[in-house]
């Protein structure tokens, strides 16, 4: 929108999330950005609270908006380029949000792992997104946008090594600390109360191309029971986030035209060890996923501590596969909490990056790395810390 007064406007910035984000924004070098941005949430006073203790400017634009009063939201809407949200679980309270910035051609970004509502979403608004210019990236914190962008690096350096993409990649999760945050919790039982209500989504939920409507592709690996894989030597456990990042990483293949092919097949699990060791490990592993929406998981603006927060990483192996027994390696890895400070920088770079970077972006519904590409690989690795790197 070239009438709207700011480039981005983070909603829910008094949300523990929303506060890191603009915590990250105020921080950030804008040399190259030179960002206008603007603040908003259901309350001017905790607004203006959370200006001072980030250290935004005194002056950074407050705006007071609620999920409850729609006219608050396109009130919010007119006046940004683009909307960047924190405030899930978005089935709950994202569906007037994403509305009003396809009505209005404004760009949206958001953290999304809800498959079943970003389906509901793209079939409700595609045709109008891309009739207004509105540019909607679902998923763009840890879930997934380091997974998709694992995949297209690995990839890439399979066109490079082995002559062309391949028809299979593992996504291996070698080592992670952080916390679930309470967002992604709430967002799980949200999950689980729309399925037992209606039992009719469970097939969708269950698709590995649910986010691909109109396509389907080869089966995909179950990964819902521990295995061992030879290969690496090492058990792996059902990884509770390959629910959400599998599809997104079919629907980017969708989207940039099939460049891993349509017979690609991809899957995400968690690597515990070798022996009985890891065997105990991967049981461990699928013990916790249960706990994730059990009465101990954190509560929505909840997170853990600054120090907890920077002792946090993850560790990502990217495995290309030809059909002849040939390979390639990559890892994706970043320093921080996957779930908190790093889901901030990266939701803040997606928003940063589709504003300077994607001028060719048409309006519609994409995936981060569909939109960005090389362009967001570069962003993360030169402010967020993230590494991309080729392995023997």
């Amino acid at each position: 929108m070239t009438s709207a007064k700011f480039d981005i406007v983070v909603y829910g910035a008094t949300g523990f999330t929303g506060q890191l984000v603009a915590e990250y924004l105020a921080a950030r070098d804008n040399g190259e950005a030179k960002l206008s941005w603007a603040m908003a949430g259901r309350s001017r006073d905790k607004l203006a609270k959370v200006r001072d203790a980030v250290g935004a400017p005194p002056d950074l634009p407050l705006i007071v908006a609620d999920s409850s009063d729609p006219g608050s939201i396109r009130t919010m809407v007119d006046q940004a380029r683009l909307v960047l949200t924190t405030v899930g679980p978005y089935q709950l309270y994202g569906a007037d949000v994403l509305a009003a910035c396809v009505a209005a051609g404004t760009d949206y970004v958001d953290l999304c792992g809800e498959p079943l509502w970003m389906r509901q979403m793209i079939e409700k608004h595609r045709g109008e997104a891309e009739h207004s210019g509105a540019r909607i990236l679902f998923s763009c914190g840890f879930d997934s946008v380091p997974f998709e962008l694992g995949v297209l690096f690995v990839q890439q350096q399979a066109k490079q090594v082995l002559g062309a993409p391949q028809p299979r990649v593992k996504g291996r999760i070698r080592g992670m600390s952080g916390s679930l945050s309470g967002g992604t919790s709430a967002s799980a039982k949200a999950t689980a109360a729309a399925l037992t209500a209606d039992l009719s989504l469970v097939a969708i939920m269950k698709d590995p191309f649910a986010l691909t409507p109109g396509f389907t592709g080869p089966k995909q690996p179950p990964a819902n029971r521990p295995i061992y894989e030879e290969d690496l030597q090492s058990w792996a456990a059902p990884f509770a986030m390959a629910l959400v990042n599998t599809r997104n990483v079919h629907r980017a293949n969708v989207l940039m035209g099939f460049p891993y092919g349509q017979d690609f097949v991809y899957d995400e699990m968690v690597l515990t060890g070798d022996g009985e060791e890891g065997q105990a490990n991967a049981k461990l592993v699928m013990a916790a996923n249960a706990e994730k929406t059990g009465p101990n998981a954190p509560k929505v603006g909840e997170g853990p501590s600054k120090q907890m927060r920077g002792n946090g990483y993850f560790d990502l192996l990217y495995v290309a596969e030809s059909p002849d027994g040939r390979r390639v390696c990559a890892s994706v890895k970043g320093k921080g909490d996957p779930g908190y400070g790093l889901t901030a920088s990266m939701i803040s770079e997606c928003a940063i990056g589709l504003q300077r970077d994607g001028a060719v972006v048409k309006g519609g519904f994409w995936t981060p790395g569909a939109a960005l590409g090389d362009s967001l690989i570069k962003r993360l690795i030169d402010h967020a810390g993230l590494t991309f790197t080729v392995e023997d």
